[in-house]
């Protein structure tokens, strides 16, 4: 495992900057505004020609033990407990305050290798922004600016030196057979609690207060011997109700690791139906192409008259996604999560299968000649051959002529034959139709002088006939 550093101190002392100039991504939600940051984040570092460790960011400790802060404050310690080295962040712009204070006892308690970071030195006296914390008595310490990525090379370089060769925390790996699952819905509707449910541990803040989680976490995990990378995301609203900026960075960073998943998991909420939003969250999915999972939570508190109300709401509302799988869970019970992984991995299958030409084209014969295209404008499309160009989702090229008067209603019939025929379960399915290409076409007949000739005799001998 790499050697795991853990950013630490109290809130809006640039933390979250820090973590993305060291790992060089954006990564973390960063804004002027305290408690931004509540869950862990991890990263990598990779600096030039020097071996790597791994980052988490964590929230700023408040101070209080209750409520949201409290659970941040809690991440931001079992982040320090797992770390390899500890950087205590600290403001050099407002200097030391009793908070930091109360940090820095807690992280001698905790015995854990600790490095002092002044941050936000630019235009200062560094000497003068250093001396302010002489009485914590570290004997080394760096100013930075992370904002404007001064010092950042060198704090590298001390964080290299007191590390060890490998460490014991597990962070992220790029391992290529993880499946990539993000879990997306509306605010409040149980994706953190169901993530920590999978995880076994409160790895995520859940809370009844719509919008606790503002940033994109993944977390690895191996489940019956097989890897997935879980994503929580933030709830997505109504544009007309984001008012605040952090929001709207947080749809954003959601919208991003919808594109970056492989099956995206919609989660509904029982109580409440499919609402309009429900269906807005389904089309940010299918826009991206992602495959799909329905997983309708808190079923286990309906009655059985509720049930049969939302399996026939769920049905009507549905349609236009009747391909997904539907599965009822219970974030909170754990009821439902093996019927649920099962229809990720048939999701997750679908969505990554490869095809080869022949097969393509056998079965678009066969649909053709179950049910030729109507006559339009007495005029027929043909379909030549297919092949397949892409997966995930999987994406089929038809080549023809007179595909430009294909209705969209045959359209879905090539859609659905496609999918019964290949097993397709909880994935779109797109075709790009080409159409064959004249090579004579918008070029002139031009007669040579004999055929002008024999033409004009022809046209005399009409004449006098």
């Amino acid at each position: 495992m790499l050697p795991l550093v853990a950013l630490v101190g109290r809130p809006n002392v640039g933390k979250s900057t820090l973590f993305n100039a060291l790992t060089r991504t954006r990564d973390a939600l960063v804004h002027d505004q305290p408690g931004v940051t509540r869950d862990r984040n991890y990263g990598l570092c990779r600096p030039e020609g020097q071996r790597e460790f791994a980052v988490v960011d964590t929230g700023g400790i408040g101070g209080e033990d209750e409520g949201i802060a409290g659970a941040t404050t809690r991440q931001a310690r079992a982040a320090a407990a797992e770390a390899d080295l500890v950087l205590f962040i600290v403001d050099g712009r407002q200097g030391a305050s009793r908070l930091d204070d109360d940090i820095l006892a807690w992280l001698r308690k905790t015995a854990r290798p600790t490095y002092l970071v002044v941050n936000k030195t630019d235009g200062l006296d560094t000497h003068a922004a250093l001396s302010e914390f002489a009485h914590y008595g570290f004997t080394d310490v760096i100013g930075i600016s992370s904002a404007h990525r001064q010092g950042i090379d060198d704090l590298i370089d001390v964080i290299l030196e007191r590390l060890p060769e490998l460490g014991d925390s597990a962070q992220l790996d790029n391992d290529p057979s993880r499946i990539k699952v993000a879990f997306i819905g509306r605010p409040n509707v149980g994706k953190s609690t169901l993530v920590n449910r999978l995880l076994g541990e409160e790895r995520m803040i859940a809370s009844e207060v719509a919008g606790t989680t503002r940033d994109a976490v993944a977390v690895d995990m191996e489940r019956d011997g097989r890897l997935y990378r879980l994503v929580d995301t933030a709830g997505l609203r109504r544009k007309s109700r984001v008012d605040e900026v952090v929001e709207k960075f947080s749809i954003i960073k959601t919208l991003h690791a919808i594109e970056q998943c492989q099956v995206a998991v919609v989660m509904l909420d029982a109580n409440e139906g499919v609402t309009d939003q429900d269906a807005s969250v389904l089309g940010y999915a299918l826009d991206a192409g992602r495959a799909l999972v329905i997983a309708v939570n808190k079923w286990d508190g309906l009655s059985e008259y509720q049930r049969q109300q939302n399996e026939s709401l769920l049905a009507r509302k549905l349609t236009f996604v009747d391909w997904a799988e539907r599965v009822r869970i219970s974030a909170t019970h754990g009821s439902g999560l093996r019927e649920l992984f099962a229809a990720v991995h048939r999701a997750h299958a679908s969505a990554t299968r490869e095809f080869s030409t022949s097969e393509v084209t056998q079965a678009m014969e066969a649909a053709y000649e179950a049910n030729p295209p109507p006559v339009i404008r007495n005029h027929v499309a043909k379909l030549r051959y297919a092949h397949p160009a892409a997966s995930n989702p999987p994406t089929f090229v038809i080549h023809g002529t007179r595909l430009k008067t294909l209705s969209d209603s045959y359209k879905r019939y090539l859609e659905n034959f496609f999918r019964k025929r290949f097993k397709l379960v909880g994935t779109p399915v797109r075709f790009v139709f080409k159409d064959s290409v004249n090579p004579y076409e918008g070029k002139k007949n031009v007669l040579s002088e004999k055929q002008v000739a024999k033409r004009r005799r022809l046209i005399r001998h009409v004449k006098r006939g």
